[in-house]
């Protein structure tokens, strides 16, 4: 069976629940001389997608991009870009306010110890009844009110999406741009970049699946936007998950200081953190060690997927839109990359 016939045959393996609506499976290596797609429920690599936190990677993009400009250090504390009574009692942990102390690093890594508004303070939750718009402001309140997971030290690691929304509002103040235009400047005019926005007022933002509920959220899809929900397409996102690992946005030297991996917590599965992006090692218990190298990317809680496979020099990117699901696109790829020769 030759890789092609391998692919086609785990994906629909893969989506093969009732709860999957849609999917769209690319994988190209890095010469450009291999290349398939399958495609799912009137779902193809040019249909709109939620990137959800793969977007983070377009958000460390430019936080890297403003360092080698000397616009920003990864050790400049956070509390410089925001009012220090906004963050009074953000990170008190056995007593102690760590909050003045975070620096970008530690939201980059996922190493501030902060809680997760999604999944602790509620948000998930209400998303699924309803829409909303909400600031950071308000996401900061909301996460005070949840006990921090460690003190910032760096030796361990906790996936809380507060911190990339802080990365998102800091990329702002540093450039007294908004957002959406960063990204476009940044990343999306130069790699040509046509369907992929930071979706503002008027735009068009495409449905999530809630298990058999399609869900329409704008708002809510508005206003997380340091934390990811781009909407791209899986051919624009191949060309941008490439130029990311490839050295285009910065010198590849870089990943040197960004691949210090820490484990995630447990209902992450098997993923690591580092600088910015996700690391799974694919010789581990998960895969009885019966595999070589490690994926790096990131996955989002919608179904998308971006993921790198250095070992093979092959790149994962799609979609299969099932928020009940997050854990399936990180099956999908492993399972990918431990059959493709």
């Amino acid at each position: 069976m030759g890789n092609k016939e391998k692919i086609e045959k785990i994906f629909y393996s893969s989506i093969a629940s009732k709860q999957i609506h849609e999917a769209v499976l690319l994988v190209e290596n890095g010469c450009g001389d291999f290349s398939v797609n399958f495609e799912y429920g009137g779902k193809t690599i040019d249909t709109p997608i939620q990137a959800a936190s793969v977007g983070k990677l377009f958000t460390t993009t430019c936080i890297l991009i403003l360092q080698e400009q000397k616009k920003l250090s990864l050790d400049n504390p956070v509390v410089d870009y925001f009012d220090k009574n906004t963050f009074k009692g953000l990170h008190k942990y056995k007593g102690v306010d760590y909050s003045n102390k975070l620096t970008l690093s530690d939201l980059l890594f996922q190493t501030s110890g902060l809680p997760d508004y999604e999944a602790e303070g509620g948000i998930i939750k209400r998303a699924i009844k309803e829409d909303f718009h909400i600031s950071t402001a308000e996401l900061i309140e909301i996460t005070k009110t949840l006990k921090p997971r460690f003190s910032p030290l760096g030796k361990k690691a906790f996936y809380s999406d507060l911190n990339f929304q802080l990365l998102g509002e800091i990329i702002e103040r540093v450039t007294q741009t908004p957002l959406e235009e960063v990204f476009r400047n940044y990343i999306f005019e130069p790699l040509g970049l046509s369907s992929t926005y930071l979706p503002v007022e008027g735009d068009f933002v495409p449905n999530i699946f809630y298990k058999n509920q399609s869900l329409y959220r704008p708002k809510l899809i508005m206003s997380l936007r340091g934390g990811g929900n781009t909407i791209t397409t899986t051919r624009e996102l191949m060309k941008f998950l490439k130029a990311f690992f490839n050295g285009y946005f910065f010198p590849q030297t870089i990943f040197e200081k960004l691949s210090h991996y820490r484990k995630l917590q447990i209902t992450m599965g098997p993923i690591y953190y580092g600088g910015g992006y996700m690391q799974i090692p694919l010789n581990s218990i998960m895969t009885l060690f019966m595999g070589k190298g490690e994926l790096l990317g990131h996955s989002g809680s919608t179904g998308s997927f971006a993921f790198y496979y250095p070992h093979k020099d092959l790149f994962f990117v799609g979609d299969t839109n099932q928020m009940a699901k997050p854990g399936l696109p990180i099956r999908l790829i492993m399972r990918l990359a431990l059959s493709v020769k």
